[in-house]
């Protein structure tokens, strides 16, 4: 599906043919970024959040199911993942690296194989059927006559989408906006032939639900925590960082790490790409694209996945003695719509693991923004890890960061009743 519209950005350097790595994947002050001027603004409407057009929602969740922005110019042409997937990667291997499969889009007969086991998971021409029929999600082959797998690229989908497991596990309905924290991003690219073997060491050390959107750009190896795109529509700024809006991340995601066609220019980060023509990422395709994002509500938390009376304790915690609501404010949780960010000191994640320089000096504020907190904990898609470098494996692990972070002194009562509200969040 080509979309036109008008041009988002302008720059003067090409990328390069094979940056330093090939990312995928998917915000707080005006700024002189000219990325920003054109987008930033976008996101609300006049007197607060956009509204939605079932027109434009329509349109948007193709682009994020289906829409590579053009990028198999990179992932076949470049990296030669193509090659890769029809000859090494069988659906068990996929399915092993956290891809995923939508049920819908399999034939009766397809399931009925599966179930009884006549399919074999082991072979991967069975992968090359599977992107035939669309059933990989996020990744789009080109088959042809003599089921050769000709062409590959990768659109949204494959980081912030998974599956219900309603068929078996790793097959099922999709949940769009879950991020996928069983994909090992880094894994799937290293499997290029066209990478060095550095390159690939890198790569593999991310592991299952981590990425770096900066690796390209500065060249230092600090993956995050796939966030998740459901519960944006009334949140101002998005990234871990504050960066800017949700459109200009989607078009910095689109443009610098999934390679698709477009220009992307933004001098407080000291990015200028330019992979056009064709101009594949327009403000019309990044506004409905948006707007799908929008209509993704928090996923309901499930009665069984907590006990409500300690949670009504624990939201007393959260409101008092846990001083949680101080940065947690209001209906959504966040302060970020106040124009509020934090300091690197402040915050319970830092300082980074293996003392790392804090990840927050990779990005335009320096400073983090509050998460809104939704969708905490509904396994097993969403259980964690926590904190945008994962360095808390559970929800108690993060009430015992806040807990020594802030002297804090809470009981083991009222810790276990603070992470049962939370569960309900």
């Amino acid at each position: 599906m080509r979309h036109r519209g008008r041009r988002v950005a302008s720059a003067d350097s090409p990328i390069e043919d094979l940056p330093r790595w090939p990312g995928v994947v998917l915000l707080a002050v005006a700024g002189l970024a000219i990325a920003s001027l054109m987008w930033a603004c976008d996101d609300d409407g006049p007197s607060g959040p956009e509204p939605l057009d079932p027109t434009l929602i329509a349109e948007g969740k193709t682009i994020f199911r289906f829409d590579t922005f053009g990028n198999e110019t990179f992932w076949t042409d470049t990296l030669r993942i193509h090659e890769v997937i029809r000859t090494a990667v069988s659906p068990a291997t996929a399915l092993s690296v956290g891809l995923k499969v939508d049920a819908d889009t399999l034939p009766a007969q397809v399931k009925a194989d599966l179930q009884a086991g006549a399919i074999d998971l082991d072979d991967p021409a069975v992968t090359v059927t599977l992107l035939k029929l669309g059933a990989v999600v996020g990744v789009i082959g080109e088959v042809d006559a003599n089921n050769t797998l000709t062409r590959v690229g990768v659109t949204c989908a494959i980081c912030h989408s998974t599956v219900d497991n309603s068929f078996a596990p790793g097959i099922g309905k999709r949940l769009d906006g879950w991020p996928n924290r069983d994909l090992n991003v880094g894994a799937i690219v290293a499997l290029s032939p066209a990478l060095t073997p550095a390159q690939k060491a890198v790569y593999n050390s991310w592991g299952p639900g981590m990425y770096d959107p900066r690796f390209n750009i500065d060249g230092k190896n600090q993956p995050v925590v796939i966030p998740p795109a459901f519960g944006l529509h009334e949140i101002r700024r998005e990234l871990y960082t504050g960066d800017d809006t949700v459109s200009y991340w989607n078009a910095y995601v689109a443009i610098t790490q999934m390679h698709g066609h477009g220009r992307f220019a933004d001098p407080r980060i000291g990015v200028d790409v330019n992979n056009s023509p064709p101009e594949r990422v327009t403000t019309d395709l990044l506004r409905a694209l948006r707007q799908y994002q929008f209509s993704l509500a928090n996923p309901a938390p499930r009665a069984s996945d907590f006990d409500a009376a300690a949670a009504g304790r624990g939201r007393a915690v959260f409101n008092g003695v846990g001083q949680c609501s101080t940065c947690h404010t209001g209906r959504l949780l966040t302060d970020i719509n106040d124009g509020r960010l934090h300091a690197p000191a402040e915050v319970a994640s830092e300082p980074e693991p293996n003392a790392a320089p804090s990840y927050a000096l990779r990005s335009v504020t320096k400073m983090y923004r509050t998460t809104p907190l939704r969708g905490l904990f509904n396994p097993p898609q969403l259980q964690g890890p926590y904190f945008h470098n994962g360095i808390a494996p559970t929800l108690e692990a993060v009430v015992d960061r806040y807990n020594t972070k802030r002297n804090l002194n809470l009981t083991a009562a009222q810790k276990a009743d603070l992470v049962e509200y939370l569960k309900s969040l």
